[in-house]
C-alpha cells in the first residue's frame, strides 16, 4: 500500500464518530489499558512523546501521567480531533509532521508508538522512524511499541508489522516485557512491548522492572 493510498485511508477512518471504534471495542480498550499499566511502571513522566494519536482516546490517558506531552501525528484531522478532546489540558504540544522527520533538541522520558508504523511505506522507512525515536529517547528511558501482527498487516496490504518492527527496536534498545493482545476476531491480534534506553554503552536485559 502506498503512501498516497494509506493517507486517503485514514482520512476516510477519521471521519467516522469513532475511528477504528477506540472507545467502543473492548479490545482496544484492553489494549490501551495494557499500554497505560507499562508507562506507570516508572512512574510520571517529565516529558514524553506520543506518536500517532488518532483521535486522541489515548491521549486522553496518557496526559495526566506526564509534566509535558507532545503530540505527533501526521495528519492534521488526527491533531484537530484529539486536540478537541483534550482542551482541558495545558501542557500538551501538537504537531503536524511524519515520525521521520520530526526533530527536536529534546529527550524524552517516555515514548508511546502504536498502530503507525506499519503505515509506513517498507521497512527502509520503518528503520528511519525507529533511529529517529531512539534518537530523541533519553536514557533511562521506556519507549512503548504496540501493533498488530506481521501476518495481520500483510494481509492487510502492509509491509510488515509487530514482530518485524520489535527486531528493528531490539538492535538499539533493551526488551524488558512483551505482552500479546488477542480476541476472537481475526483482526485483533497484536504484541505490545516495553523497551528501555540504557545509560550505558552496553546492551543488557530489563528484566523484573
Amino acid at each position: 500500500m502506498n503512501l498516497n493510498a494509506n493517507h486517503q485511508l485514514l482520512e476516510r477512518e477519521l471521519a467516522a464518530d469513532d475511528p477504528w471504534s477506540l472507545d467502543s471495542n473492548a479490545f482496544e480498550q484492553a489494549r490501551y489499558a495494557e499500554m497505560l499499566r507499562m508507562a506507570r511502571l516508572d512512574g510520571g513522566a517529565s516529558s514524553a512523546l506520543e506518536v500517532g494519536c488518532a483521535a486522541g482516546a489515548f491521549t486522553e490517558m496518557l496526559a495526566p501521567l506526564c509534566e509535558r506531552l507532545t503530540v505527533l501525528d501526521v495528519m492534521p484531522q488526527a491533531i484537530e480531533r484529539a486536540r478537541l478532546r483534550t482542551g482541558q489540558w495545558s501542557h500538551i504540544t501538537w504537531v503536524t509532521c511524519d515520525v521521520q522527520r520530526f526533530s527536536t533538541a529534546e529527550r524524552f522520558d517516555l515514548i508511546v508508538v502504536a498502530e503507525v508504523l506499519y503505515y509506513l511505506k517498507d521497512a527502509f522507512e520503518m528503520q528511519a522512524a525507529i533511529r529517529n525515536m531512539v534518537r530523541m529517547l533519553a536514557p533511562g528511558g521506556t519507549l512503548i511499541f504496540g501493533s498488530a501482527r506481521d501476518e495481520l498487516c500483510q494481509r492487510w496490504g502492509h509491509a510488515a508489522g509487530a514482530e518485524t518492527v520489535i527486531a528493528l527496536f531490539n538492535e538499539s534498545l533493551s526488551e524488558g516485557e512483551r505482552r500479546h493482545c488477542r480476541s476472537g476476531s481475526a483482526n485483533e491480534d497484536c504484541l505490545i512491548v516495553r523497551f528501555r534506553k540504557l545509560d550505558g554503552s552496553s546492551k543488557q536485559a530489563d528484566v523484573g522492572r
